[in-house]
């Protein structure tokens, strides 16, 4: 008669030795040793670590003229001339005048050309920023006494910008003058966030706002953008309503007041929005043959302004104009303390958004590219972008998509760019700024209008998202639904709880099932998703698609004991209850359970906490008092070390309990049991 091969002789010659670990330092050594390499002072760790902070002291040294300088030359002044206008059409967005939006893509631009690891992304005023800007800006204004509604823009109102005498409710300044003063105050602060993020390395936090809660937030944020600048391209006065509600009070303000609507701006928007949506639709039909795309905006801005102040609109028409623009620099301010203590709450989801944008974008061009993007720095590079500029009259930034897709398309290679872009914003703060007098904030409109066309259009991409995952799908229509509804904060609140709970209700109840051998093979798969799968006789293979914790424990006991066709909790409850030994456990189990062991597939374990250690334990037990084994098979090196640590293998050999695949685990247990299985004797 044949023997079965005893256990401890299995693979005697490929087993595996495990190396010994270090010897464990101390808490104090260690401090010790990080704090000695941190202030150690020499000529070549100051070199690394200012190219560390500054990356354009190392990639200017290695810059190539000759193949880099006719792109970066290149691209830098289409973006220059995109900026312009929208840097003008933005400032409609954040309540604040034309000029503080040149300052803030003028020093953007410089700053990352300095901080910025990414070579291609394109870092100014982005439209949802503007938004959220604006929302904190009107609502300070209304508590200062000022009316949000008048923008105070005009021909000779934007006086105060550079000499405000007024004083409302004891401020010694006027609207124009205090809604900058709240602008800085919150970029400050969000900015004051992103460097803390940079510093403390948590540069991997704006990576859990997913894309689907970015696409979605987007789209809200669109809609409410859209709705805020309905009343410019009708020409009437609505209030800027604020809280939740905002979208559908400022709808029902316009529909009570269409009655008003200027003819002349109603018209202007009308043709403005043809030509530049059908130059859009050309651009993108002839982008192949395009080296450069249409400076369709400027061009539009350049003709509305002539027409305009040919025609005299605002004095015959009363259409509304941007307003005395002036040149130069103003002088630097330190932002007011008492406002950063009002928008700090209001600055982290600024800070928030930014980041993730800034990031995914660096990330996403980096990759498609061929080189990589440290994240910490970055959101050095960003917070510094908010940071410095918010003393110089300047307000949040983050990284564009549509800049950055014209940038890379226009042959952009380096950071340069960022320079030549920025010299095109100073011409014309030096000295075009004041030609745009007579534009009509129709025209402005429109721009940011036709600017929103990616993000709705990302609408589109709903009904594969929902195909793909549907959970992904309720996290960007909720996220888009709340911002709409309530407002654009509440909708990143709402996003980000939502993916959570998405993630947790993942983990929660993962896929569980039993599994059966593929043919001879020593591969086993689902049981319930293949056919012809062998099963072995007396061991249960089950395979848990999850981590083991807290939350999914009780799940994966149900999960177990339904596939397997015992609730070995129950039956050991019912042992206990009548006194029964354990060496009369095996009478207890139900005859149709029909096997020995069970074998635990660990490898989609990630982790185990001490709640799911427990529940093992706590099994392992049950199965022992009805003589029933339980092995464990693919443990991570982690999971087995929270196993050894938490004294779950006791004082058995651990190659006893834990085996590094599932077949090495159902041969054990078929060997241990060779008198009852047929496949064991001759």
């Amino acid at each position: 008669m044949e023997t079965c091969p005893e256990p401890g002789k299995r693979g005697a010659g490929s087993g595996l030795v495990r190396r010994q670990p270090p010897a464990p330092r101390g808490l104090l050594e260690t401090l010790k040793g990080r704090l000695g390499r941190s202030c150690a002072c020499s000529m070549p760790c100051a070199r690394a670590l200012l190219q560390d902070l500054v990356p354009a002291t190392r990639w200017l040294r290695h810059y190539r003229p000759r193949e880099d300088l006719a792109g970066d030359v290149m691209s830098g002044l289409v973006i220059g001339v995109i900026l312009v206008p929208q840097a003008i059409a933005y400032a409609l967005l954040a309540g604040l005048q034309p000029i503080y939006s040149l300052y803030t893509s003028f020093y953007a631009n410089v700053i990352y050309f300095l901080l910025g690891t990414s070579h291609h992304v394109s870092v100014g005023i982005f439209s949802l920023l503007c938004l959220m800007v604006g929302q904190v800006v009107d609502r300070e204004l209304q508590l200062a006494g000022f009316d949000p509604s008048q923008d105070g823009l005009g021909p000779g109102a934007n006086s105060s910008v550079l000499n405000s005498s007024a004083s409302v409710l004891g401020r010694d300044c006027g609207r124009d003058c205090h809604a900058i003063r709240v602008a800085t105050a919150l970029t400050l602060v969000a900015g004051v966030y992103q460097v803390l993020m940079g510093v403390l390395q948590l540069g991997f936090v704006s990576t859990y706002l997913s894309q689907p809660l970015l696409d979605g937030f987007a789209m809200g944020a669109s809609v409410t953008i859209l709705t805020s600048q309905l009343r410019h391209l009708l020409g009437v006065q609505v209030p800027r309503h604020q809280g939740p509600g905002m979208v559908l009070r400022t709808w029902l303000s316009l529909l009570r007041s269409t009655g008003q609507a200027n003819v002349c701006d109603v018209l202007t928007s009308a043709v403005c929005l043809a030509v530049l949506l059908a130059a859009k639709a050309l651009s993108e039909r002839c982008r192949h043959r395009l080296k450069v795309p249409l400076p369709t905006e400027l061009l539009v801005i350049v003709a509305a302004t002539l027409v305009s102040h040919f025609g005299r609109l605002h004095e015959r028409f009363g259409s509304r104009v941007a307003g005395d623009i002036p040149t130069g620099f103003m002088a630097p301010r330190v932002p007011d303390a008492w406002l950063m203590q009002r928008v700090a709450l209001d600055a982290v989801p600024l800070a928030l958004v930014s980041s993730a944008f800034s990031l995914s974008l660096a990330e996403m061009f980096a990759r498609s590219h061929g080189y990589s993007v440290r994240a910490n720095q970055e959101l050095l590079a960003v917070g510094c972008c908010n940071v410095l500029p918010a003393f110089f009259h300047s307000f949040a930034t983050s990284a564009a998509l549509a800049k950055t897709l014209v940038k890379t398309a226009t042959g952009c290679r380096t950071q340069l760019s960022s320079v030549v872009s920025a010299a095109v914003v100073l011409l014309v703060l030096l000295a075009l700024a004041p030609l745009f007098r007579d534009l009509q904030r129709s025209v402005l409109a429109c721009i940011i209008v036709v600017s929103l066309r990616g993000a709705l259009g990302k609408a589109r991409d709903l009904p594969r998202l929902w195909r793909l995952s549907p959970a992904d799908a309720l996290v960007w229509v909720a996220t888009a639904a709340t911002c709409v509804l309530v407002t654009t904060e509440a909708g990143l609140l709402a996003g980000v709880l939502l993916s959570l709970l998405s993630l947790a209700g993942r983990t929660r109840q993962p896929r569980a099932t039993l599994l059966a051998r593929i043919g001879d093979s020593g591969f086993y798969e689902d049981a319930a998703e293949f056919e012809g799968l062998v099963p072995e006789p007396g061991v249960q293979v089950f395979r848990f698609g999850g981590p083991l914790y807290c939350a999914n424990k009780d799940f994966f006991l149900r999960s177990l004991y339904s596939l397997t066709g015992l609730d070995a909790g129950r039956w050991a409850a019912r042992r206990t209850r009548r006194g029964v030994g354990l060496d009369a456990g095996a009478g207890l189990v139900p005859q149709p359970a029909g096997f020995h062991t069970v074998v635990i597939d660990c490898a989609p374990l990630l982790f185990l906490d001490a709640a799911g250690l427990a529940t093992l334990q706590q099994l392992r037990g049950d199965y022992g008092a009805l003589g029933v084994a339980l092995l464990l098979a693919c443990c991570s090196p982690s999971v087995r070390e929270t196993l050894r640590r938490g004294g779950f293998l006791g004082e058995a050999a651990e190659d006893e309990q834990l085996f590094h695949s599932v077949h090495a685990a159902v041969q054990a247990a078929l060997a241990r049991h060779c008198p009852q299985e047929a496949n064991c004797s001759v």
